[in-house]
């Protein structure tokens, strides 16, 4: 048990450390190749931030285990809208301004819905897949398009002061990291698993109770920081906007590679519990997001109490079942 849970938290810190090292040596590498700060920035950093849960659900449906798979991508859904936005407007209220973001959060809103119908039948097969990686390549393209369209956009703004900031490596450095990150990933995310999947069996638990929980927040973690961050610095559109490439990162690629690469069977409660809890929290997102009588929306502190209050509800419900 305990060499379980060194495993488990070592996992997660090497984790988030090298999803940092990845993201700083693909944006230089991309910078080097001359694309545009909207494509670094919706591409590069965004798979970056969402490379955790990916990877550590791709490596769970090797494993067969479907309940830290899925767990994972949708306990880091709710671990976004309702623990960092929820903390991220409670140091400073998010006033969401860009129409990129705003046209974004009905996708976010449908997307989620689809995904809940697909999991109706407790079951991700591999059309279900086929069928969320397809919208996810969709979305990335009308995603490109949107960010050209709207060049002097507040969230385009934010992605390129963000880019700036950044210092710029070698070459040769920034593909050294990128390859030193992406594998500290992988073996960081396999240690990651066998340690939820130990505790689990210890504990007398199912695993998806730990993906939801421990391995759904620290996969997060790297979108928490990032997050915290730009409020701090007044990017409250890219604090949004983080958080919703996230979830649409997570729900449609991050769950779509799982199902593709082994059919995932899900108990019930995924649906009852989980899905419900995701969409309510999404849809409470949408209503946020967007202001009444031309106001642009805004996530105020007392806002930002409701969501922390929910995250900690769902979170109290979920270990005392458990237990």
């Amino acid at each position: 048990m305990l060499l379980a849970v060194l495993a488990l938290l070592f996992g997660l810190a090497l984790l988030v450390w090298s999803a940092d090292r990845f993201i700083d040596g693909a944006a230089s590498f991309a910078r080097f190749l001359g694309m545009s700060p909207l494509l670094i920035g919706i591409v590069i950093i965004g798979f970056g931030t969402s490379a955790p849960e990916m990877i550590v659900s791709a490596l769970s449906a090797v494993n067969h285990s479907p309940g830290i798979a899925l767990g994972n991508a949708y306990g880091s859904n709710i671990t976004n809208i309702a623990l960092i936005l929820g903390l991220t407007a409670l140091l400073k209220p998010i006033t969401v301004n860009s129409e990129v973001l705003k046209k974004e959060l009905p996708i976010l809103t449908l997307v989620t819905l689809i995904s809940a119908a697909l999991i109706y039948d407790a079951e991700i097969s591999r059309l279900d897949a086929v069928i969320l990686l397809t919208i996810f390549a969709v979305y990335m393209l009308w995603t490109l398009w949107q960010g050209v369209k709207h060049k002097q956009d507040h969230f385009i703004d934010d992605v390129s002061s963000e880019l700036a900031e950044k210092p710029l490596m070698k070459f040769w450095q920034s593909v050294i990291w990128m390859l030193i990150g992406l594998l500290l990933l992988i073996g960081s995310s396999q240690l990651l698993v066998w340690g939820a999947v130990e505790i689990a069996a210890y504990l007398g638990v199912n695993d998806l109770i730990i993906g939801l929980t421990i391995v759904a927040v620290g996969t997060s973690l790297p979108e928490l920081a990032a997050s915290i961050a730009a409020a701090k610095k007044g990017e409250a559109d890219l604090a949004v906007g983080n958080i919703i490439g996230s979830n649409l990162f997570n729900t449609l690629a991050v769950v779509g590679i799982a199902g593709a690469i082994m059919p995932i069977q899900a108990s019930a409660e995924v649906f009852e519990r989980d899905i419900s809890v995701m969409t309510a929290l999404t849809f409470s997102l949408f209503l946020f997001g967007f202001g009444l009588h031309k106001k642009p929306g805004t996530i105020t502190k007392f806002k930002g109490a409701i969501l922390l209050l929910c995250y900690i509800a769902y979170n109290t419900y979920l270990i005392s079942t458990a237990l």
